[in-house]
């Protein structure tokens, strides 16, 4: 295998009618390139030629539901000039974080090919808790807090206990949750149904009057690209010092340009009304850490391993009842923490917190950003642009006056397309040896 300066590759290890061997040319590429068997990249033509070939195998990342959001967004802004305005955009951040932070919790369960059924009445019943707690009970604000995130966790590690040790299917046990959680969360509630929180409190003052100042908005900006751009050049020097093939450094400036549009646009147009919501930044902080949990830690990649293969995972020594546990106890920690942030946002909690269609918006948008439900493949960052997807549909018939039937008929049309996507890109995948 050799490959020549515009990233072509060559499937020969020697130079026809010369009699020369190409060991020395071999020798000057990194190591983990000098195996002949493989097809390797090289320059930035050969990372462009990577990212088609991965598209045509059906490693589709997330560019599909990128793709989607640039067109629905293109749509309701032709039929609402008003749709990409500041206030409105910032509006839609606020109305994202709850369900986004709930459908990272499913994004986790999904890579292990389970399910939950039952995160929107957690998230309710969590709400309910701080309610009664901090409202009737004068709890502190932090101890009622403390306690409906607890009450969440306690969940998830009875639903992994039911899973793992009688082997409960997941459906069955959390299609028991949605019903029985629900109705505890009545009776927690009581005859009034309903509470106000109070509006100079300082979980709804975070939730709704919480905004970053445009220069630290920039800053923040400024210091997430510059730690980008730091660590790709650091494991860059690693991986050459190592003889290992490393990123161009075009690429990694490519990348990193592109990082600071995609985050310097959306600030902008933010800081034209109220700016960057607290609360979405704290969605978007837990989105990162979740991704680098998933990706960099033994724990994530157990859980990705598992989702791929359950019994190669425990002949692999992996503890797949702990897994199993661990997961379905951070789905439900993550939809009760949802169930707080929404009862904040409306300053109040009733019988339909987390009702309605909270199940199926967090469920959808964890499977339109791209994770798949066949387990094993996904990204904490599918709950974030899932979450825009789902609620941007609602956002923008809510401006076209268009009732709630609609909105339901079309996002069942996005989930229906968002999973038909991942089926043909799944076989695509296992037809070019990448499943």
């Amino acid at each position: 295998m050799t490959i020549d300066d515009s990233g072509v590759r060559v499937q020969d290890s020697t130079v026809p009618g010369n009699g020369n061997n190409n060991s020395s040319t071999a020798a000057e590429l990194p190591a983990d390139l000098q195996d002949e068997r493989l097809i390797a990249s090289h320059g930035f033509s050969g990372a462009v030629e990577a990212f088609t070939a991965r598209l045509r195998s059906g490693d589709l990342g997330s560019v599909p539901v990128v793709v989607g959001l640039i067109i629905i967004w293109a749509v309701f802004q032709i039929a609402n000039s008003s749709f990409l305005s500041s206030r409105n955009l910032v509006n839609l951040t606020l109305q994202t974080t709850s369900v986004g932070v709930i459908a990272i919790g499913i994004v986790l369960v999904l890579l292990l090919g389970e399910i939950d059924l039952s995160v929107g009445s957690v998230s309710g019943l969590s709400a309910a808790v701080l309610g009664v707690t901090f409202v009737n009970q004068g709890w502190p604000l932090a101890l009622s807090l403390i306690a409906g995130v607890l009450l969440g966790l306690v969940i998830g590690l009875f639903y992994g206990a039911l899973y793992t040790r009688f082997g409960v299917p997941s459906f069955v046990i959390t299609l028991a949750g949605l019903l029985g959680f629900l109705g505890l969360q009545l009776l927690v509630l009581g005859k009034e149904g309903s509470l106000n929180l109070p509006f100079d409190s300082a979980l709804v003052g975070f939730a709704t009057r919480s905004f970053l100042s445009p220069a630290l908005a920039y800053g923040l900006v400024a210091v997430v690209v510059a730690v980008y751009l730091l660590s790709r050049l650091r494991s860059r020097g690693a991986r050459a010092a190592a003889g290992l093939s490393a990123a161009p450094t075009s690429i990694i400036a490519i990348k990193a340009g592109a990082l600071a549009v995609i985050l310097l646009v959306p600030v902008l147009v933010l800081n034209g009304d109220r700016g960057v919501s607290s609360m979405f930044l704290l969605f978007v902080g837990m989105v990162v850490a979740t991704d680098f949990a998933i990706r960099r830690t033994r724990w994530g990649r157990s859980v990705v391993a598992v989702g791929g293969n359950v019994e190669a995972a425990r002949r692999a020594g992996i503890n797949v009842r702990m897994i199993y546990l661990t997961v379905f106890a951070a789905c439900s920690t993550f939809a009760a923490v949802g169930g707080l942030l929404a009862a904040a946002r409306l300053v109040a909690v009733n019988q339909s917190s987390g009702g309605a269609d909270t199940n199926l918006n967090a469920i959808a948008a964890a499977v339109i950003g791209g994770t798949s439900l066949f387990g094993g493949r996904g990204s904490a960052y599918s709950a974030l642009l899932g979450a825009l997807v789902i609620m941007s549909i609602s956002n923008g018939l809510a401006l076209l006056s268009l009732d709630s039937s609609v909105r339901f008929m079309v996002t069942a049309g996005v989930l229906l397309i968002a999973v038909t996507i991942d089926s043909l890109s799944r076989r695509s995948r296992q037809a070019h040896g990448r499943a």
